[in-house]
C-alpha cells in the first residue's frame, strides 16, 4: 500500500479509523475496498480480501496519530502493537 502517498484521497472516517488503530498490522477487507476505491490502487490482498500493511505504512500512521493527539515525537507514549510471531 502506499498510505502516506494517498493519504489526502481517503475520507475523514478512513483517516479516523486509521490514527484510532495505529497498531493495526492488516488492514480489514472493509478499509482495503475503500482505499482501493478512494485511490484507485489495487492493494495486494489475502484470501480474506485483508492487506497487511508495510512498516512504512505503520510508521505513517503512528505518526499522524501522534500528530493528532498532540504527542512530541520520541516521548514516552508508546502503542501497544501485537508482536509478530
Amino acid at each position: 500500500m502506499h498510505i502516506k502517498e494517498q493519504w489526502n484521497r481517503l475520507d475523514p472516517t478512513t483517516q479516523q479509523w486509521l490514527m484510532d488503530n495505529p497498531g493495526c498490522m492488516v488492514l480489514p477487507r472493509t478499509l482495503t475496498a475503500i482505499f482501493n476505491r478512494a485511490t484507485g490502487e489495487n492493494a495486494d490482498m489475502d484470501a480474506h480480501g485483508e492487506t497487511v500493511l508495510t512498516g512504512e505504512d505503520r510508521d505513517f500512521i503512528q505518526a499522524k496519530a501522534r500528530e493528532a493527539s498532540g504527542a512530541a515525537p520520541g516521548s514516552d507514549y508508546r502503542f501497544f502493537d501485537a508482536s509478530q510471531p
